[in-house]
């Protein structure tokens, strides 16, 4: 009955894809469709009639057998293995791993068992590496998550253990989120902008990126990133590689430093090899000092450099290091710099070990400042000796002004006060009516001399206020007409025989704003002098103009004239010219006039030729500054 109904079931199972083997109750294969017997490698209707074992390797016959009887007896549809692996056996004796899906059927009364037949060898291929991948992510050393492309915010569908060591964070903490968490508030990052934009693109990328654990270390991430497509080309995931390298950013960083520390630093850094002398490194600092490149530096040798060493003797001097009789070697030199220039250095040279071979490291002083400090030392001890000696020069001249001046005011006030007393007594003796006129005479001179005595006394109060600075400036408006026509009235009496006093007598327009008492002073002392130092029958000539800033006042005589060699400390306090000597007077007059218009921001020259006479020249603001 089977036979007559092949046709239909040869149809039927051609046309599934699976192989279709249907065994009797002996398990006798009765029939096969075409996906069976190329699948096993057999020719159609090679298989009519054989056992069943035919198809199963030999070491699963015995049991096969049992679990045969088992299924017939209950007649069930299910699938065969429970869990177990099976296998097919082909014709040429290899075998192949399958699935087997068994369906019982009965005809006129006789069942029959059809099974199913997949063969699985492509299956348990992939689900092998699929395995192997899946051990090997999660036996992998770097951070692996893969992220969700088709939902939202790119959640995180999977990670491996080295992730969650990495961060510390839970796997209810991990999944579902987005990696920005890693990131914390530390979001302005140039990093974070590239790997959005590579995520926009679908592109993959590479970054580094500061991420921080669960208890809020920071970490440095390398992170990769790479987009994972399905057939039809669209981004399903995005797999991220994560490598901590916070120790190398460490050793990085360091490594920078001290590079910085050796290129900033302001002493000349030299590293060269051992055997040959050349060198292999030299900072900024040394290279600018020197005027050479890197490049051409690394073709010389520190012989090269120093015009005092030939390599032999610089070779000897550094023998110590080399038989380690010696940790350090220093010494001072010259180098010469590109440019032909020198300049002297202080050396310090060590051996050190750079990678895995010996090399001589020399730090390097350039000692010009010191040098130059040294030599400016020396100059500056030579300096300091002159102008002490000078100072003791000055030291005695004012010392011999001191005595001349005690001489001279001890003459000063001698010859005033004997006058006084002589007088005096005189003054006693002529008693008559008839001596009045000789009573005068005494009362004259007593006068006088008392007028002069008080006006050295007035000058040396004035020094003191110059010196101490107490001196108060009262500044008002007045017309110089005034202040002249007082200074001539009182120097009227002071004139000799056939002495005159020349002044200009336009003089009422012109005003003045400054200390009145103190321009009268100045021009009282000179015109005084004038009087003094200038003969009978002579004029005392006083010149004034004014202009837009200032007022000039020319003081002439045809006196004694001051001598040439004298014409230097004129002004110097206590100081007399050597013509003279046998004339009254503290030689303090005319300092007091220069220190009192300087203050006013005026000026006091002179010019004078002995014999001939002096020209004294004040120049005054018109307005008190």
């Amino acid at each position: 009955m089977f036979q007559n109904r092949e046709d239909i079931f040869q149809i039927l199972s051609d046309a599934v894809s699976e192989g279709v083997v249907i065994v009797d109750e002996h398990q006798n294969i009765v029939s096969t469709n075409t996906s069976a017997d190329v699948m096993f490698g057999y020719d159609a209707n090679d298989l009519m009639d054989m056992p069943l074992n035919t198809l199963i390797p030999t070491r699963y016959h015995q049991n096969h057998g049992a679990h045969f009887e088992s299924f017939y007896k209950n007649s069930e549809k299910r699938h065969m293995g429970h869990g177990r692996d099976l296998f097919g056996l082909k014709k040429e004796g290899q075998q192949f791993p399958v699935e087997v899906g068994l369906n019982p059927f009965v005809i006129n009364g006789k069942t029959y068992v059809m099974a199913l037949v997949i063969d699985i060898t492509e299956r348990k291929k992939i689900e092998k590496d699929l395995r192997l991948q899946s051990k090997a992510l999660q036996s992998s050393g770097n951070g692996i998550v893969i992220c969700d492309a088709l939902h939202n915010d790119y959640p995180i569908i999977y990670f491996n253990a080295a992730f969650q060591n990495l961060t510390g964070y839970s796997a209810d903490e991990i999944l579902g989120n987005n990696c920005r968490f890693l990131q914390c508030d530390d979001r302005d990052q140039n990093s974070i902008l590239k790997l959005k934009n590579a995520i926009e693109k679908g592109e993959s990328c590479q970054i580094i990126l500061r991420n921080y654990k669960k208890d809020g270390t920071l970490f440095w991430n390398d992170l990769f990133i790479n987009p994972i497509k399905n057939k039809e080309g669209e981004i399903t995931h995005f797999v991220g590689i994560q490598n901590d390298i916070t120790q190398r950013k460490k050793v990085e960083e360091e490594r920078n430093y001290l590079s910085k520390i050796f290129d900033d630093s302001l002493n000349e850094i030299y590293v060269w090899d051992y055997d040959t002398l050349k060198f292999i490194n030299v900072n900024y600092g040394a290279q600018k000092n020197l005027g050479y490149t890197i490049e051409e530096l690394q073709k010389l040798t520190p012989a090269s450099i120093k015009p005092d060493f030939t390599e032999d003797k610089f070779r000897s001097l550094i023998a110590p290091l080399k038989n380690g009789t010696e940790d350090k070697i220093e010494f001072e030199a010259v180098h010469e710099r590109k440019d032909g220039t020198t300049y002297p250095v202080y050396v310090n040279l060590e051996l050190s070990i750079l990678g895995d071979r010996q090399v001589f490291v020399a730090i390097i002083l350039d000692i010009t400042g010191q040098k130059n400090y040294t030599h400016e030392l020396e100059r500056t001890v030579e300096l300091r000796t002159n102008q002490l000696k000078i100072a003791l020069d000055k030291e005695k001249e004012l010392n011999e002004l001191k005595t001349k001046f005690l001489s001279l005011v001890s003459h000063e006030f001698k010859t005033p006060l004997s006058g006084i007393l002589t007088s005096s007594m005189l003054l006693s003796k002529y008693t008559l009516e008839e001596q009045q006129a000789k009573r005068d005479k005494h009362i004259k001179t007593i006068t006088d001399r008392v007028h002069y005595l008080n006006n050295i006394l007035n000058d040396f109060l004035s020094i003191e206020k110059l010196e101490t600075g107490k001196v108060n400036y009262k500044f008002t408006t007045f017309r110089l007409s005034k202040v002249v026509n007082e200074v001539v009235y009182n120097s009227n009496m002071l004139l000799k025989e056939g002495q005159q006093i020349k002044y200009p007598e336009n003089i009422d327009d012109i005003s003045l704003t400054q200390d009145e008492k103190t321009i009268e002073l100045a021009l009282s002392n000179l015109v005084h002098n004038a009087i003094k130092y200038s003969s009978e029958n002579t004029d005392v000539i006083i010149n004034i103009t004014q202009n837009a800033d200032h007022t000039i006042f020319e003081i002439i005589d045809s006196g004694i004239g001051i001598p040439e060699k004298d014409i230097k400390n004129i002004f110097n306090r206590y100081f007399r010219a050597e013509n003279v000597l046998t004339t009254q007077g503290t030689g303090i007059g005319l300092n007091i006039v220069k220190s009192h218009i300087e203050n006013l921001g005026g000026t006091i020259s002179f010019k004078s030729e002995e014999n001939i006479g002096s020209t004294f020249i004040l120049t005054v603001p018109n307005k008190a500054l």
